[in-house]
Order: C-alpha cells, then structure tokens, then sequence
C-alpha cells in the first residue's frame, strides 16, 4: 500500500501486483484433447467395422458372431432349469429347462439329435435344416399307398395285364415298399432260363416306371429264382440269372423314364432267399422285387 502524502487528506493509494507465472504453453495447446481424438477415431473405426461386418456376412454367420461375443447364453441353458427370476417366465418343465436330475445338464434342443425324440420342431425345419427321419417316412408312406392304388386301377383298365394282377404284391418292409413280381405255374415273368422279359411282363415293368419315376425315393431291384440247377454251372447258374433278370428290370424301368440315379442297389439272390421254403424249386420262388426305399434326410427340402 503506497503511503499518503504529507499534509494531504486523499487516502493512500492500493498497489496490486499481479504475477504471471507462464508454464510454456497456451490452454489449448495440452494434450488432454490427443487423448479425447483417440478415443473417437477408436470408436469410429469399430463403428464402421461393425457395419462392414453387417453387409459382408450372411444372417447365419451373424448369429455366430453374437453367439461368440456372449458365450454366457449357451452355459445358461445348459445349466439352467428356467431358473432366471421367476422361471424367466418359462416352467421348470419346458422342453428346453429339463434337467431334472443330479448331473443332468443341457437341453433338449442342443443334445437331443433329430432321429431321437426332442423339441417340438427339432430337426424338422422347413429350410436350412435335416428333416426328421420319422416325418420323411410318413410322407414317403403316404406316397406309396397313392403310387399302389394308382398302379392297381391302371392294370385293371389293361386287359393284358388283368391276369398279372394277382402276380404282383406289395409288401410294406422296413426299407420301404417292395413290389414283387412273382411267377406261377401258368405263366413266367422271363421265358424260361433267360433274361428276357416277356411282352405283357414287359409291359406290366413299364406301367410300374410311369408311376414311380416322379417320385424321389431310391430304387432297390433284387433278382430271385428257384432251386433247380442248370447242367453246366460254370456256364450259366442261378447267380448270374437272378443277377441278370434284375439288370434287365432295371433297364425296362430306365426306359419307361425312372432317372439313372435313381437306382441304389442291383444285386441277384439265386435261390437263397425262397417264397416258399418248404419247396425251394416251387415256381413262385421266381420273382424279380422292385423296392421304393425311403429317402434319407435331407437339407433345405
């Protein structure tokens, strides 16, 4: 404070002083805004990696990388019985929270495989995912009895086939639907010792490709014959002949229209496997089986 003058009545004056101590850089010149810049180009760099990533993968691979990102979700119902809140708003017994007993962890619909018995639409899906083998069965044995009912009107309107009609039977297997052509004593499918079809056996082969060559079931053509021997073996046996009337079905079906790869198996019996076992030499022991097997699981159909 600067003291007053002598002999005056003005008050003493106030003297501030002010100092400046300079630390070598402005305000805005600190380094605190580098670290706010990085941030923002970090996250503007994941936002766009973000929305590359959304316009170069399918809605497949982007559940896997959401699934990947929280693994959590696939231990929780694993391990959970309905156990989030209030159940999660789900039953202690819902297909997907059924471990029920000490050690029994997962769920229906990760550990049960679609042949077995799981979640209501478990392996069924319409697209992207592997039918069923029980529902593919069904619908193939609903196409079996169409395809025998409309086999049976069709040889009954053919005059020339009315006769064969009690010589061909159908024959629900574990396979499939066998159709057997069986010989009897008036009349052979093949003359005799031969691989040659007769024309109403011909005919009636034909008639049976029409009706099953738009179906998308496997074809199974297995030859049989009886038991009498031929003179020399080493020429001709029952092997080679079952053999080759199964050959010669199989060409009649290629040529009514059942596509080439349509066919499976191809195979001749001999006399093994007899209609009649109490007379292997009985005439109906001849017969050629066509059999539509059931179609493996497929993806996407």
């Amino acid at each position: 404070m600067a003291k007053a003058k002598a002999g005056s009545n003005e008050p003493p004056k106030i003297v501030i002083v002010k100092k400046i101590i300079a630390d070598g850089h402005g305000g805005h010149h600190g380094g605190a805004w580098k670290v706010a810049y990085a941030d923002f180009v970090t996250a503007m760099m994941a936002f766009f990696l973000l929305l590359w990533l959304l316009g170069a993968t399918t809605e497949k691979q982007r559940k896997s990388l959401a699934d990947y990102f929280a693994p959590t979700l696939v231990e929780f119902k694993q391990n959970s019985a309905g156990s989030n809140g209030l159940f999660g708003g789900s039953s202690i017994i819902d297909k997907d929270n059924y471990p029920h007993k000490a050690a029994q962890t997962g769920t229906r619909s990760i550990t049960i495989p679609a042949g077995a018995s799981g979640g209501k639409d478990v392996g069924t899906g319409k697209k992207g995912s592997l039918k069923s083998r029980e529902a593919m069965e069904a619908e193939d044995r609903k196409s079996f009895a169409k395809m025998r009912q409309q086999l049976a009107q069709a040889m009954l309107k053919t005059p020339a086939l009315q006769r064969l009609a009690g010589q061909v039977r159908f024959v629900p297997t574990s396979d499939g639907m066998r159709i057997d052509l069986v010989d009897n004593a008036n009349y052979s499918m093949f003359a005799l010792g031969t691989t040659v079809l007769e024309p109403d056996a011909s005919q009636l082969i034909g008639l049976i490709a029409r009706t099953i060559r738009d179906a998308s079931n496997p074809v199974m053509i297995r030859g049989h014959t009886d038991s009498l021997p031929y003179g020399d073996p080493r020429a001709m046996n029952n092997w080679i002949l079952s053999s080759g009337r199964a050959e010669a079905t199989r060409r009649r079906l290629l040529l009514g229209g059942v596509p080439e790869n349509r066919f499976e198996r191809i195979e001749g019996v001999a006399d093994r496997e007899p209609m009649i076992v109490k007379d292997p030499a009985d005439p109906r022991n001849r017969r050629v089986a066509i059999t539509l097997l059931y179609r493996r699981g497929v993806f996407g159909q």
